[in-house]
C-alpha cells in the first residue's frame, strides 16, 4: 500500500547523498519533495503541514548543522515524525479486571468487520484468551451466517441466538451475550455490530444503544485503508457520535493510497491498534508505529520477521538441525527431509515475497519480488516428497534412472531434478560451513565471524620465523648471539651454566651492547 510513497522518499533522500552541509535550499527542496509525496499518498492536509513544519524546523536545527552526515541525520527525522503521526508508541488492548472483558467493533458496511471479528478471536486465542464472537449485525443479509462460518475455520466459539436478515434485537442479544460468556467462562467478548453504506442517525443510534447495553471495555474503529480520505471523515463522524478507544485497518494489503492510514491517528487523536493485511485469519497483528514507519522508509521490519519466526520455529528443532550442520561429518547429516521440513516451516510463516519485503533495502528489487512464484516452494516439496526415504538420507545414490523416475511421479523435467540435488549439496556445504564457524564461503575472515580457515594458515605461514636486521655489524651480533644460545640450550643452562643455575647479575660484553642497541 505504501510503495509509492516509499519510492518517492527514497528518490528524494538519494538526492542528498555526498552532502557534507545542507543549505536552507536543500532543506526547502526536500521538505516540497516530502509534501509532494505524502499529498500524492492521499495523507489529509492538515497532517501534511504539520509534518514538514516539524521536518524543516528540526531540519535547521543543532542535529543536522553538527552532525558527520547531514542525510542520514534528515532521514532520521523524517523516521521519528512519521512515528509521532502514525501515534508514537504501540498501544495494547486493556482488559477487564473481572472477566468478560468486552471488546465492541464499529465502522462502516464493507469495512470487513465479521471477517476481522475472527482475525481477532484466532489473535486472542494465540495470546492464551477464550474468546466468543458475539453476532449483533441483524440487518446485513446473512450476516449471522458469515459470522459462523469465520468462527468455526477460526476454532472460536459463537454467540448467535437470531436469525438475523432483519430479524431480532441487536440490543437485547449483546446484553445476553455477556450472562452467557459469563456462564461458558469466556474470557473476551467481541461483538460485530451492524454498518452502513454511510453515516446515517440510526446507525449511530444502535451503536450507542449497544455501547450503553455493554459498556465495552474497548471500542475498535474499523476504516478500510482503501477508501481514502473519506476514511477521516467517517472516523471523525464515529468519535463524536459513538466515541471510540482505537483504530483497526483492515485491506492494508490492497494497492490503493494508503494516506488515510497515516491521517487516522493524527487527526483523531485515537491510535491505530490492529492492522490486517491479508484474507488469511492469521494475517493480522498489533500495529507497531516504529515498525510501519520503517517499512515505509524501506528500513525493513526484522522485529516482526523474528516475531513470526519465533512462533513457527521450535528452539528445540532450530538446535537439532544446527547440530546436524556442525557434526564432524560436514552436515552430511542434514538429508532432504530435513531440508523439506525447514522449507515447510517457512511457508508456515506467509508467502516468501512478504517476508522478503519485511528485510532491508528489499524496496530497490521490489518487482522482482513480486514476481516471485509461491508454487515454486510447492513442485520443490513435489520433487523431494517423490523420493524413497533411502534418497532423502542419501541423495548422493539418485542416478539418472532414479532422476527420470522422480521427475515423473512429480510432473516436473528431469532437468528440475537433477538441478534440486545440486542446489541441496551446496545450500548444505554453505550452511555447514557458516555453522562450524568458518564464515561465508569465499569471504574473508571478518571479526566475531569466525574467518575462513585457509586466511588464518596463511597468516601463520607468514609470521614463521625471526626478521634479521638490515644492519650488518647489528645482524653479526644477533648470530652470534643465537649460536651462544644453541650452545648453552646442548649444555642444559643458559651461557654454559648448568640448567638452573644461570647468574641472575649476568650482563652482556660491552661489544654486544653497543650492536644490540
Amino acid at each position: 500500500m505504501f510503495d509509492t510513497l516509499s519510492d518517492r522518499l527514497a528518490a528524494t533522500f538519494k538526492n542528498l547523498r555526498g552532502k557534507g552541509r545542507l543549505s536552507e535550499a536543500d532543506i526547502d527542496a526536500t521538505a516540497r519533495e516530502i509534501r509532494i509525496a505524502l499529498l500524492e499518498a492521499d495523507v489529509a492536509l492538515p497532517v501534511v503541514r504539520a509534518f514538514i513544519a516539524n521536518v524543516k524546523e528540526r531540519a535547521r536545527g543543532v542535529e543536522v548543522s553538527q552532525a558527520l552526515n547531514p542525510a542520514q541525520q534528515v532521514v532520521k527525522i523524517v523516521n521519528e515524525e512519521l512515528v509521532s503521526i502514525l501515534g508514537g508508541e504501540t498501544r495494547r488492548l486493556r482488559f477487564a479486571k473481572t472477566a468478560p472483558t468486552v471488546i465492541m467493533l464499529a465502522g462502516l458496511q464493507g469495512a470487513g468487520k465479521t471477517t476481522l471479528a475472527g482475525k481477532l478471536g484466532v489473535w486472542l486465542k494465540g495470546q492464551g484468551h477464550s474468546p466468543l464472537l458475539v453476532a449483533c449485525d441483524l440487518q446485513r443479509p446473512n450476516a449471522v451466517n458469515q459470522l459462523s462460518v469465520v468462527a468455526d475455520r477460526a476454532g472460536v466459539a459463537v454467540y448467535a441466538p437470531e436469525p438475523g436478515n432483519g430479524v431480532g434485537d441487536p440490543v437485547q442479544v449483546a446484553k445476553d451475550s455477556i450472562e452467557y460468556a459469563r456462564t461458558k467462562q469466556y474470557d473476551v467478548v467481541v461483538v460485530d455490530t451492524a454498518g452502513r453504506l454511510g453515516i446515517d442517525q440510526e446507525l449511530m443510534q444502535q451503536a450507542a444503544d449497544i455501547r450503553d447495553a455493554v459498556s465495552p471495555d474497548e471500542i475498535l474503529f474499523v476504516v478500510d485503508a482503501m477508501i481514502g480520505q473519506d476514511a477521516v471523515n467517517t472516523a471523525e463522524a464515529f468519535r463524536d457520535g459513538v466515541g471510540f478507544d482505537g483504530v483497526v485497518l483492515s485491506k492494508l494489503d490492497g494497492d490503493a493510497r494508503g494516506g488515510a492510514a497515516l491521517s487516522i491517528a493524527h487527526v483523531t487523536g485515537k491510535q491505530i491498534m490492529f492492522a490486517s493485511n491479508g484474507e488469511k485469519l492469521e494475517d493480522f497483528d498489533a500495529f507497531h508505529p516504529d515498525r510501519m514507519a520503517s517499512r515505509i522508509l524501506d528500513m525493513g521490519d526484522l522485529l516482526t520477521l523474528i516475531e513470526q519466526a519465533e512462533k513457527t520455529f521450535s528452539q528445540e528443532e532450530a538446535a537439532q538441525m544446527a547440530s546436524k550442520l556442525a557434526s564432524s561429518k560436514g552436515g552430511k547429516d542434514f538429508t532432504l527431509d530435513d531440508f523439506l521440513a525447514q522449507m515447510e516451516q517457512v511457508r508456515k510463516m506467509g508467502s516468501i515475497s512478504k517476508l522478503l519485503g519485511m528485510l532491508p533495502g528489499m524496496g530497490q528489487i521490489k518487482d522482482q519480488i513480486n514476481n516471485i512464484d509461491e508454487r515454486d516452494v510447492d513442485r520443490t516439496a513435489a520433487i523431494i516428497k517423490s523420493m524413497t526415504p533411502k534418497e532423502r538420507a542419501e541423495p548422493t545414490i539418485i542416478n539418472g534412472s532414479r532422476r527420470a523416475r522422480i521427475a515423473k511421479g512429480s510432473g516436473v523435467d528431469v532437468s528440475a531434478v537433477k538441478n534440486l540435488v545440486e542446489r541441496f549439496f551446496e545450500a548444505r556445504k554453505m550452511m555447514s560451513k557458516m555453522a562450524q564457524g568458518g564464515g561465508m564461503p569465499g569471504m574473508p575472515g571478518m571479526p566475531g565471524m569466525g574467518g575462513g580457515p585457509g586466511r588464518q594458515k596463511k597468516q601463520v605461514k607468514q609470521a614463521k620465523g625471526k626478521r634479521k636486521s638490515g644492519n650488518p655489524m647489528k645482524r653479526k651480533a644477533e648470530e652470534a648471539a643465537e649460536a651462544a644460545r644453541r650452545e648453552q640450550a646442548a649444555q642444559g643452562g643458559a651461557f654454559g651454566l648448568p640448567a638452573g643455575q644461570e647468574d641472575k647479575n649476568f650482563e652482556l660484553p660491552d661489544e654486544f651492547k653497543k650492536f644490540m642497541g
